[in-house]
């Protein structure tokens, strides 16, 4: 029996199996707790991007509201939209606008979303997690997004300066039947438009807009001029003496030179005083400038037209401001302004030194306006009560500023969308726009 048992304790002795269950038992809950923190931070990790994707689009949209009042439960609301709802489920959502942007200032929004994950196999090796939920361990995760709210370009077919004071820059009553669809106002003080909103697209105003345009704004800033140096463009003045359109049955006619009718190719010419047509006129020519200087251009009842592949820049100057230096009369413009060149995209000009003869009472009617391009009358009161459409041989672009404005009637502007193909950069200002992410 002795040796037996011997025998049986050898054997034992130099037998192993068994030994991989043991140091697998052993190794177990390492090993379980190593795998469960893998899992684990794999659904944080997918967890986080999710989150992230809610941030950044929370903060899109605080930034796009850009409202003090309203901004963070924007945020809240379009991170429920992903499934994160601020005080459920451990979830929290917080939204700023004072926080700071990356190329300085402190004006950007900021949204951070958390929410607390119950800790499962992870802490089988010990991890305890950095939070709690409900009183158990819990592992933190969040995502955060940093937008600001950008500034888009917002142009103006109309602009009223109000250089001169006045209180409203632009006034319209009653204009029920007035169209400027397609078209954004601007005056750089009040607007009011009592009765019909004038089909414009937006209207703005530095002071209060009472009515103008489908959107509307209050409180922008001004708009500045952006024509005024334009003036450099006018040459020196070359006349010696101004002839004066006859105003009474005895006094003289015009003379041969500031009167002309048929076809005109010249590119430059320089009228001293009043003009008028004597019939028809076709501008043949790339780029003709028209200065008339101290004076007003009747077109006598004729049409003063540019040819196809033709421009024409009118230009008003001179230094007496008792005289008109403005169109008048019936007839009709039907004028493309030069696409490239110092006068480009520029229909008409008034020399912004003039302080007097600047007024216009008929715009659009009388002359009629088939105008493509800019009518610059920056010290006028322009009372706007017809119709601008396009010139017959130009692209569909208008735009006018004047010092105030008033519109009657039926006022409508047909001509507008293509001013880039026109050459002319309409005036502008930037408004908020949508947010973007900057972090």
């Amino acid at each position: 029996m002795f040796k037996a048992v011997a025998r049986l304790v050898a054997a034992v002795k130099h037998d192993r199996r068994g030994n991989v269950a043991i140091m697998a038992a052993i190794a177990m809950p390492v090993l379980v707790g190593s795998l469960g923190l893998s899992a684990e931070a794999a659904s944080w990790y997918n967890g986080r991007r999710a989150m992230q994707n809610a941030a950044d689009s929370a903060a899109i949209a605080a930034a796009t509201n850009g409202k003090a009042e309203t901004y963070a439960a924007e945020a809240r609301a379009v991170a429920a939209q992903y499934g994160y709802v601020s005080g459920l489920d451990g979830v929290m959502v917080t939204a700023s606008n004072t926080a700071a942007c990356p190329g300085g200032g402190n004006g950007c929004y900021n949204v951070t979303i958390s929410r607390a994950q119950r800790l499962l196999l992870a802490q089988a090796i010990g991890f305890g997690g950095d939070t709690t939920l409900g009183g158990q361990p819990a592992k933190l995760i969040s995502a955060s997004a940093l937008a600001i709210q950008a500034n888009a370009p917002r142009e103006y077919c109309v602009l009223a300066l109000a250089g001169s004071g006045a209180q409203q820059g632009i006034r319209a009553n009653g204009v029920l039947k007035a169209d400027l669809t397609g078209c954004s106002v601007m005056s750089n003080t009040d607007a009011v438009c009592n009765g019909h909103d004038l089909d414009a697209d937006y209207g703005a105003a530095h002071g209060i807009n009472n009515g103008c345009g489908n959107s509307r704004a209050s409180k922008v800033d001004v708009v500045a001029d952006p024509y005024a140096d334009l003036k450099s463009n006018i040459p020196a003045d070359p006349c010696s003496f101004y002839h004066q359109a006859p105003k009474k049955k005895n006094d003289p006619l015009l003379p041969s030179t500031n009167r002309f009718h048929g076809l005109e190719s010249r590119t430059s010419i320089n009228i001293c005083g009043d003009a008028e047509l004597s019939g028809p006129v076709t501008i043949s020519g790339g780029g003709t400038v028209l200065i008339i200087r101290n004076g007003s251009l009747d077109l006598k009842g004729y049409t003063l037209s540019t040819a196809d592949g033709s421009a024409l820049t009118i230009v008003f100057s001179g230094a007496d401001n008792s005289r008109d230096h403005r169109p008048i009369g019936n007839g009709m413009f039907d004028i493309e302004a030069p696409r490239t060149g110092p006068w480009k995209g520029v229909a008409m000009y008034q020399d912004p030194r003039l302080t007097g003869g600047v007024d216009v009472s008929e715009a659009g009617n009388a002359p009629a306006w088939n105008i493509t391009g800019l009518v610059y009358m920056p010290r006028a009161s322009v009372t706007f009560s017809g119709t601008v459409n396009k010139a017959s041989n130009g692209a569909s672009c208008f735009g006018m500023v004047v010092d105030n404005l008033r519109i009657n009637g039926t006022a409508e502007i047909f001509a507008h969308g293509e001013c880039p193909r026109a050459g002319l950069t309409l005036p502008y200002s930037l408004v908020p726009s949508r947010g973007q992410l900057v972090s």
